[in-house]
């Protein structure tokens, strides 16, 4: 009996994906819940499971295509799954399937676990009838000539990231346990592509514009998505941005000695999280700047919760994650989460619902070495704010010139909801939490 396996639902308002990657190939015979193919909608990417076990007869998509929910992606032969016909499954599974899939599958049943037999076992764990099985058991195949990329020895988040930068795992050599792939032998990979004169990929056409060799890139599902997003916001809601400084002298002292403690619990303690509950608390008491336009009813929606959204700057593009109820999370725990969330969005571990929800945004600028810019709205919203690198400044304290540390802010808003004054009134309570962090220990 064949079966089609098909694009699930994605979500709401979501009716079609790109495929990103295929895991499997006709001939391969896949376990159910097993990934078969990769996607990508809006800023998110997933790898789709078999919702059957079989063998794969057809497939109905190619990377790069765009599928409608529903629409079929394989072609199976189903495998009934009982406990004498396991035993049955075709012995062409490639040995090294299983270390690959380890991450994302069940144990493997008894078929498999010859691959994890040791050498000596291994004639007495294979049938003489099968001599071709034994080699991969007790000499494991190079990872970079696999038959297929599924047969690859890599995780899921290794493959992603092979996948966005156009690295072939079937010709990495796995530095990890087992020849397993790891994120530095790809982006070594990368490395030495960008120093020589790197071939093209299936996204990288070369040519030349009459001047000299050009290169093209396709757009990914998410740089359409930013794209889209940034044209709305530029061309619908009309922006005005304050700059100003905080002085965070106090709080960098209270930051260095808390960093230990922190540490010990696995967490990098760094300006963030107490610049979050600033922004959290500053919108409580602004609830205009906590907003977000209904042109279309000619309304104003005040949300009544604070989901903060980070842009998080990852290998895929920027990313928007929300931290949901900043306002009633203390410093710890609002670190505890940013760590979660920022680990998540780098490696392509978080749900479409992860990214919405969010009513305010800030973007870290200061990362890579900013100061001051002008972040665009993330619309609906009504406004973003923007935190440069802190560096040490003169300033004039009491008549004194001291050195102090300043931490630079950029806060665009939408001038169709909000004014100067509410815009300059909310940033000033932000500068007020940040400059006597003791308030913000306080804040509930």
């Amino acid at each position: 009996m064949t079966i089609e396996v098909t694009l699930p639902e994605l979500g709401d308002d979501i009716d079609s994906a790109d495929i990103s990657g295929v895991l499997v190939g006709v001939g391969d015979v896949i376990k159910k819940d097993q990934d078969i193919v990769a996607i990508e909608t809006d800023k998110a990417t997933a790898e789709v499971p078999s919702t059957h076990a079989g063998k794969v007869v057809k497939l109905h998509v190619n990377v790069g295509d765009s599928v409608a929910v529903g629409a079929a992606l394989i072609t199976l032969e189903v495998v009934v799954e009982s406990a004498t016909e396991s035993a049955a499954v075709p012995i062409a599974v490639p040995a090294v399937v299983e270390p690959a899939n380890a991450e994302t599958t069940e144990p493997p049943t008894t078929t498999p676990t010859t691959t994890t037999t040791p050498p000596t076992a291994a004639p007495a764990a294979t049938p003489a009838a099968e001599p071709d099985d034994r080699t991969p058991v007790a000499t494991p195949p190079p990872p970079e000539i696999p038959a297929a990329a599924g047969d690859v020895a890599a995780g899921p988040a290794i493959r992603r990231l092979a996948r966005e930068v156009g690295v072939d795992l079937r010709l990495v050599t796995g530095s990890g346990s087992h020849g397993r792939i790891t994120r530095d032998d790809v982006l070594t990979v990368v490395r030495k592509a960008s120093q020589a004169a790197p071939a093209a990929s299936e996204t990288d056409d070369r040519e030349t514009d009459g001047f000299g060799p050009v290169r093209f890139l396709r757009m990914t599902k998410i740089h359409k998505t930013i794209a889209a997003k940034m044209h709305e916001s530029w061309t619908s809601a009309p922006r005005v941005t304050n700059f100003d400084d905080a002085d965070v002298t106090e709080l960098e002292g209270f930051r260095q000695g808390s960093k230990a403690d922190y540490a010990a619990r696995g967490i990098k303690l760094t300006s963030m999280p107490f610049l979050i509950k600033a922004v959290a608390m500053s919108l409580k008491q602004h609830p205009l700047i906590n907003a977000a336009l209904d042109a279309e009813n000619q309304r104003i929606i005040l949300k009544d919760y604070i989901n903060i959204g980070i842009a998080v700057d990852t290998e895929r593009g920027l990313v928007v994650p929300s931290l949901r109820s900043a306002d009633q999370k203390s410093i710890s725990e609002i670190a505890a989460d940013l760590k979660t969330l920022t680990d998540n969005a780098r490696d392509s571990k978080f749900s479409m619902d992860d990214l919405r929800g969010g009513t305010f945004t800030i973007s870290n600028l200061g990362a890579v070495g900013g100061i001051y810019c002008t972040p665009i709205i993330n619309v609906p919203e009504v406004a973003i704010l923007l935190v440069g690198r802190s560096r040490k400044l003169p300033v004039v304290v009491d008549d004194e010139i001291r050195i102090r540390t300043m931490m630079p802010l950029s806060l665009s808003y939408d001038h169709r909801v909000v004014d100067g004054a509410t815009a300059a009134r909310f940033l000033n309570e932000v500068i007020g939490y940040l400059t006597a962090p003791s308030r913000l220990l306080l804040a509930s």
